[in-house]
């Protein structure tokens, strides 16, 4: 076996150096392979037993030579020299490495006995010092302990001496308390000196414990009289009972009487007065920026809200868990706040002192928010400004509304002495045209003024109002419109605001009908389409609401007044009639003499609608069954009128059978078109009015019984008005078809139907026309 210069064989020298790199690197698997036997059968054998201990040379070298051929081999060759030669690298390593580690602990441990070296003798030195100033601080406190101790002594003497003065001075000082009204220095001299009466109250300070127990029992009942007073501001009760409850007296009760003093200060809070108002001030804002002084009353509310949240703060800290009781005491102040708000609005503020009220109120709940955050006052507000901007802008439209039907109600009345009655009904339209443009924009202004505050509650409600504005003109125009409904005698009288409106009362006049029918087509044309375009500015780009559902409702009211004016004035006219047909005896009618007065009386009362539809209503564009204009000859008219009535004779005459031939001519005559399609116009209102009066007049002809005087008095007064009414109808033709079937009903009802001779009929009409003609320029 090769041996190297030590004399250690290289086998044995290269398994030492295997262990120890096993052991350095994996001591586990080193210790596991320690424990296999070396004689381990070979089947076992693995290429991976050359790291164990228990490392077989023949069996891994037979294992080898089985499992690799010679290129294998000699590859492994080349890799197990290359790890030998590392592990030797390594090897030396460490070696080096734990050679540098024993020379430095060498070097630390002859430094460590060089210093140790003389230490012994420092340290004995310096226990002798100690010593030594140990013995001589004794010596000095024995010399000095007597006049330590006599020292203490006196000055423990001196404090009580002082305590003994204070107690001997404490009934004289607490008597100057109570001159000078120092019931807070008394308290606090008196609690001082409790701990010492309780100990030598008794015995050596028993005169001075009664004296003062007299001063504090006078103590107690001055503060229980401020604490009950009236006169005393609140802060200075609660300072009263706070000082009680430093002397141990029961407050319990004093509890209630204080909270019902703070209750009786929001009774006698008056929140009413306009100066308030005016001379309100925005928190947000500084002294700089408020240009609004201050006016006595707003001095005194705010010092008084101060006061009141001061007292809220003493009872606070007062009386533990008070915080409910005085977080609704507080939502009180804010409730009493918007009632009087509410009474205000209800009384048509303008938006100005709506804000006013608005900031006093904020200014009033910050104070109180600063000492009771319990409360949360700024949300309670928020839901009281809620209502009270709602109420405030329903308030507003209700307004509009009312200033509307004022402006329309001029129309109802008679004009006086001088004013034509055309430039009532104008001057009433024209009233009703400015309030509501007007009013609607001056409302939005108003209601502006609402965004463009800072004030937080406001702000917090911008989109809201926004919301409620439009709204509110939708209800408004709804609410117009059941006013006007309610006029015409078709509406409920459910709706609050409507019923707040003056009513014309029983009878509304012809005149205002026809205003709200006129004024219901503006609404529909020009009022929406405007207050519409305006909304759009005012929601600064919001969603803006459509109204065009409320034009139909308009266009619809304005037809039903229309129809309700054509009806009352039919129905005047058929009451004149009526009395007319109704009072003489027909039967025993006597010789006519000329056209009887209720023609006069008819013609007026169609000059009269005339007067009325002119002013308000547009003409026609185009004139329908004129067949001659109003200022044309009567000599066509009679020649006509006298051939009708010669027909009328000669069919009058026949007899009775032959009255089969003037039905069929009637019939044939009745496919003329009478009642056309109302319009908003002059003509097409005067013509159904004159239809309608002519068709009454027939009706009531019906339920008569003439003789031969009566037919022929009908036959004047109807041919008189044929010679007259052509001037006030437009369509001529079915005017004229319904006069002959008033004078064919008459014949039809007379004993004897014989007509007036032509001339003497002629003449009869010539008579009266001058006459009418004065009277209608007299008028």
């Amino acid at each position: 076996m090769e041996v190297e210069g030590g004399g250690v064989p290289l086998d044995e020298k290269a398994r030492r150096m295997r262990d120890l790199l096993s052991s350095f690197y994996s001591p586990d698997h080193a210790a596991s392979a320690a424990s296999l036997p070396r004689n381990t059968s070979s089947r076992f054998a693995t290429l991976d037993t050359i790291n164990t201990t228990a490392f077989n040379a023949d069996q891994y070298m037979n294992l080898l030579v089985q499992k690799s051929n010679v290129e294998g081999l000699l590859q492994k060759h080349v890799e197990m020299a290359a790890e030998i030669k590392n592990l030797d690298t390594d090897l030396q390593m460490l070696v080096y490495e734990n050679y540098n580690k024993f020379i430095s602990a060498t070097d630390t441990i002859k430094r460590m006995k060089n210093n140790i070296v003389g230490m012994e003798t420092n340290m004995e030195q310096l226990l002798e010092k100690i010593t030594s100033v140990q013995s001589r601080s004794d010596g000095v406190n024995t010399s000095l302990f007597e006049r330590r101790e006599h020292i203490e002594k006196l000055h423990r003497t001196r404090n009580l001496l002082r305590k003994v003065q204070f107690i001997y001075d404490l009934p004289t000082r607490l008597d100057k308390c109570i001159k000078s009204e120092a019931y807070a220095e008394a308290v606090k001299l008196y609690t001082g000196a409790t701990p010492i009466f309780k100990a030598y109250g008794d015995s050596s300070f028993q005169d001075c414990k009664r004296a003062s127990e007299e001063a504090v029992t006078i103590i107690i009942k001055k503060l229980q009289g401020k604490v009950f007073s009236d006169s005393e501001s609140i802060q200075s009760r609660a300072e009263a009972v706070m000082l009680l409850k430093q002397l141990d007296f029961p407050v319990e009760n004093l509890k209630v009487k204080l909270y019902e003093k703070l209750e009786q200060f929001l009774v006698d809070l008056n929140l009413e007065s306009k100066e308030l108002t005016r001379a309100s001030v925005d928190v947000n804002k500084s002294p700089k920026q408020e240009s609004v002084p201050h006016s006595p009353s707003a001095f005194a509310h705010e010092a008084s809200i101060r006061e009141f949240a001061k007292a809220v703060w003493a009872y606070k800290v007062i009386f533990l868990h008070s915080e409910p009781q005085l977080s609704k005491l507080a939502q009180d102040l804010v409730k009493k706040h918007f009632e009087a708000t509410h009474l205000r609005i209800m009384k048509q503020v303008n938006s100005g002192d709506l804000l006013a009220m608005l900031r006093l109120i904020w200014t009033d709940v910050l104070l109180m928010e600063e000492v009771l955050p319990e409360a949360s006052l700024p949300d309670c507000a928020l839901e009281y400004a809620h209502v009270a901007v709602r109420d405030y802008i329903s308030s507003s439209f209700g307004r509009l509304l009312r200033y509307i039907s004022d402006s329309l109600m001029t129309a109802q009345f008679t004009p006086k002495e001088g004013i034509e009655e055309e430039y009532s009904l104008q001057t009433a339209l024209d009233a009703g045209k400015k309030a509501v443009t007007q009013g609607s924009t001056d409302a939005l202004l108003d209601f502006r003024q609402l965004l463009d505050q800072e004030t937080e509650l406001l702000f917090r409600l911008r989109d809201l109002t926004i919301d409620w504005v439009q709204e509110g003109f939708r209800d408004f125009f709804k609410k117009l419109d059941g006013y006007f409904l309610l006029l015409s005698g078709k509406g409920n009288t459910t709706s609050e605001d409507v019923n707040l409106i003056e009513m014309p009362g029983d009878k509304i006049a012809s005149g205002l009908v026809l205003v709200l029918a006129q004024f219901s087509i503006f609404v529909e044309q020009s009022a929406i389409p405007r207050i519409t375009e305006e909304l759009a500015t005012f929601s600064s780009g919001g969603g803006v609401r459509d109204y065009g559902h409320i034009c139909p409702i308009f266009r619809s009211s304005g037809e039903t007044f229309l129809h309700l004016y054509i009806k009352m004035r039919t129905q005047k006219i058929s009451v004149l009639l009526k009395k007319r047909f109704t009072a003489p005896n027909w039967v025993k009618h006597k010789e006519p003499r000329e056209v009887h007065m209720f023609v006069d009386m008819l013609l007026q009362e169609f000059k009269e609608i005339g007067t009325e539809v002119k002013q308000l209503l547009p003409q026609s564009l185009h004139h329908k069954h004129r067949r001659t204009n109003s200022n044309g000859s009567t000599a066509s008219s009679r020649s006509s009128t006298l051939r009708d009535d010669k027909l009328i004779r000669s069919n009058i005459q026949k007899a009775r059978s032959q009255l089969l031939e003037s039905h069929l001519a009637k019939l044939f005559k009745q496919k003329m078109e009478i009642f056309t399609k109302l319009e908003h116009t002059q003509e097409s209102v005067i013509t159904t009015i004159v239809k309608l009066s002519l068709k009454s007049l027939q009706e009531l002809v019906r339920l008569q019984t003439f003789n031969r005087s009566g037919f022929q008095q009908i036959q004047l007064d109807i041919h008189f008005l044929k010679a007259t009414i052509k001037d006030i109808a437009e369509d001529e033709a079915a005017v004229d078809f319904l006069l002959d079937e008033v004078i064919v009903s008459t014949a039809e009802r007379c004993l004897d139907p014989i007509p007036l001779e032509p001339p003497v009929l002629d003449r009869l009409v010539q008579a009266k026309l001058p006459k009418t003609s004065e009277q209608n320029q007299d008028s």
